[in-house]
């Protein structure tokens, strides 16, 4: 089993021509005729997700966000990409393609939120988010309290208190699509990274917005990513890594 055959799958599965023109995905560090010994799957290739494939013999991260994004100036001692290749780890990065296709982030985080009757809809930017509903209509102080309980994070809000049962989910930064989403008749949008003059112009429109973290609304899909792979190569062990450095004080 080598690395390109571990980024044959993702690519048939998720993709890589969806992503947006800016990003930077696939095959970014290492050899693609690889055998694989191991797998790690994160958000972010951090030292700690190296530092979990060395320990456990693993050659290959699959990540989230791409390890290489702006241009390389150098590769030093101290920068993960030396570490990588010090340690002869491949990484294989699936970003936009994967909030976009189907079975990606932003359907982790649907089912995360429990949410059912997923449409999937097309921002006037040409990126896809989700719609979906709520089994039971809840207040906005009620589903931010769900959010928050589910995404285990304590969440910012505006919203009115009258029952809400449609909402619409973009994982990571979705603040800019809040005028595309304020046409679609939804009573909540989840999302994160948000800006406080878009807060201003959700209270405005009436729509309950939440920011729930760009982390917390990506991370749902490192689990469905690393059983993805373990169900197609049960021949290699597959390590999911949750670390972020960020912390919220209580």
């Amino acid at each position: 089993m080598t690395v390109n055959d571990i980024y044959t799958f993702l690519n048939d599965k998720y993709d890589f021509a969806l992503a947006l023109p800016y990003d930077n995905v696939g095959h970014l560090v290492g050899s693609l005729s690889s055998a694989v010994t191991g797998i790690v799957v994160c958000l972010d290739c951090t030292e700690e997700a190296v530092t979990v494939a060395v320990e456990n013999g693993a050659n290959l991260i699959v990540s989230h966000h791409p390890v290489i994004f702006d241009p390389l100036k150098s590769v030093t001692e101290e920068s993960i990409i030396y570490r990588l290749i010090r340690n002869d780890i491949s990484v294989i990065s699936a970003h936009t393609n994967l909030d976009q296709a189907n079975g990606g982030v932003n359907d982790a985080l649907c089912l995360a939120l429990e949410l059912t009757n997923i449409e999937k809809v097309t921002d006037s930017e040409g990126f896809v988010f989700r719609l979906g509903e709520l089994d039971e209509p809840l207040s906005a102080d009620e589903f931010a309290s769900f959010v928050s309980k589910k995404l285990n994070l304590r969440v910012k809000y505006v919203g009115n208190n009258s029952a809400k049962k449609r909402v619409a989910v973009c994982s990571g930064s979705g603040g800019s699509m809040l005028a595309d989403v304020a046409t679609l008749g939804v009573d909540a949008y989840v999302t994160a990274d948000i800006k406080h003059n878009v807060f201003l112009s959700a209270h405005e429109l009436g729509l309950v917005l939440i920011d729930a973290g760009h982390f917390e609304t990506e991370d749902p899909v490192v689990a469905h990513l690393a059983k993805a792979l373990q169900k197609e190569f049960p021949q290699i062990k597959v390590i999911e890594n949750h670390f972020t450095p960020i912390k919220y004080a209580k």
